[in-house]
């Protein structure tokens, strides 16, 4: 799910044009190029039917996107939502957001302090 969830974001154009290669799950590189999205898995569970489990799962994803302002990260959080929301296709069932937060980094100084919109979506898919 990791990877084909990456390669979504990472062919989307819109995206790719803003971000380049900075699309990676875990922590962001502090101090690191901006704009940029860090993903993170905040719950996953598979599905069971009454003969035991199933090929399908859900997935909690997080997709935090990082800019050094906050106009910036806006259109980096809208591109994210139409390449996300809705979503269908390969081992993705369905993919659909689940709620966003505005938010600042802490940082030493003003300059330093990264904008940062997070969503939260719901991810359906089968191995």
């Amino acid at each position: 799910m990791e990877e084909a969830f990456r390669a979504i974001l990472l062919g989307n154009t819109a995206i790719a044009a803003r971000v380049g290669d900075r699309v990676d799950w875990g922590e962001g590189m502090q101090g690191g190029a901006l704009p940029s999205i860090t993903l993170q898995v905040v719950s996953s569970t598979n599905q069971h039917s009454m003969q035991g489990p199933d090929r399908l799962s859900q997935s909690r994803v997080q997709v935090d996107v990082y800019a050094a302002s906050y106009g910036e990260a806006k259109v980096l959080q809208r591109a994210v939502l139409g390449a996300l929301d809705g979503y269908r296709g390969g081992s993705m069932q369905g993919i659909f957001h689940a709620g966003s937060r505005d938010g600042r980094e802490a940082g030493t100084s003003e300059a330093e302090r990264p904008y940062r919109v997070s969503m939260d979506f719901m991810t359906n898919w089968s191995e």
